[in-house]
């Protein structure tokens, strides 16, 4: 027994490497010398999330050249609300066989957009006030990436703890988060753009592969207090969809080092659980449950506004995380849906 409350507290202080990195938003003003930007926000019916995001992009300090919005093939009044609020409408070309909507959208984005620096946003995110100064003041060219803070409004949306965590221990120092990318135009074209990933539904994880193979640095930190989303707002069943799509094509593209940290993380977590309920030591094992829940709380403040409640009772949203992972298992090289597309989760 010695030895597994030994094993437990071990796994739960590797848990501590996986800290999320600290944003680097230590100016805000922007130098006058700062090249032309493009917003580029590919977008199927974001009717919804658009307003939040252009009206963010209004509101701020420093003003890019131009927003485009691509309407992927939108149903809804996706096209008409941009244009209302001053954006940019490219209507998307027909999609090829070989291509994933969102790649396709921003191929053509960047085939529009007339800046020397682009930025690939997420239709569902936002930038916070001074946020797009900050985040530019910050940039030092090639592929730079902010993992956006996890706005949470309902309780099911906590049980995206997991998800986000890995996430962002996932991306690495050298990894580029899937909802922004800034990149300049001449280090894009160098590795292809996304012509190189037309066929990754996750195609963050790609792109900075290519970035690193052709010399371009990478570099990506969290986005709390400049940049943040809110993640399937539209029930439960829209949650599960989501991280089914990004698991079932994620599967295998963490490092190897990292996933085996986040596992031995995760485990420790589940005996600590286990313990507590189980074991005879019952203070020793209360003692630890509560440290994991200590820490699960701080790195969920760091990456979101998770509750309190969601890191006191973390089993449950891990125990979540475990079933949707095992289901995206079975999903990986099959077709899964999304936004009323079927797609290959390669």
């Amino acid at each position: 027994m010695l030895i597994l409350l030994v094993v437990t507290v071990a796994l739960w202080a590797a848990g501590f490497l996986l800290l999320p990195r600290r944003p680097c938003w230590d100016a805000a003003e922007v130098p006058p010398s700062t090249p032309s930007l493009s917003i580029i926000i590919p977008a199927r019916n974001e009717e919804h999330n658009l307003p939040t995001l252009l009206k963010s992009l209004a509101a701020q300090s420093v003003r890019p050249a131009e927003i485009l919005v691509v309407d992927d093939g939108s149903t809804d009044r996706t096209g008409e609300i941009a244009r209302q609020l001053g954006a940019t409408v490219v209507i998307s070309q027909p999609l090829p066989d070989d291509w994933h909507g969102k790649t396709w959208a921003c191929h053509q984005g960047a085939q529009a957009a007339a800046g020397e620096w682009l930025c690939f946003v997420d239709a569902d995110t936002c930038f916070e006030a001074g946020g797009l100064a900050r985040i530019l003041s910050c940039y030092r060219g090639g592929a730079f990436s902010v993992g956006p803070w996890h706005a949470v409004k309902r309780p099911y949306e906590n049980l995206s703890l997991f998800f986000n965590l890995n996430m962002v221990a996932g991306t690495g120092n050298h990894g580029l988060f899937g909802q922004m990318l800034l990149v300049d135009r001449n280090s894009y074209l160098w590795v292809g753009g996304h012509v190189v990933v037309r066929r990754c539904i996750l195609e963050n994880f790609q792109l900075a592969q290519h970035f690193l193979a052709a010399g371009v640095p990478v570099r990506s930190v969290i986005g709390k207090g400049v940049f943040a989303f809110r993640m399937y707002p539209g029930g439960v069943g829209e949650l599960i969809e989501g991280w089914i799509k990004g698991f079932a094509a994620g599967a295998g593209q963490t490092p190897r080092a990292t996933l085996c940290l986040i596992v031995a993380w995760m485990t420790g977590l589940m005996i600590a659980a286990s313990g507590c309920v189980q074991s005879g030591a019952q203070l020793a094992w209360v003692l630890i449950y509560l440290s994991c829940a200590a820490q699960v709380a701080w790195f969920g403040r760091r990456v979101g506004a998770f509750r309190w409640y969601a890191a006191l009772f973390y089993p449950l949203p891990l125990l979540f995380f475990f079933v949707v992972f095992g289901l995206s298992a079975l999903r990986s090289g099959n077709k899964v849906t999304w936004k009323g597309r079927e797609i290959h989760a390669d």
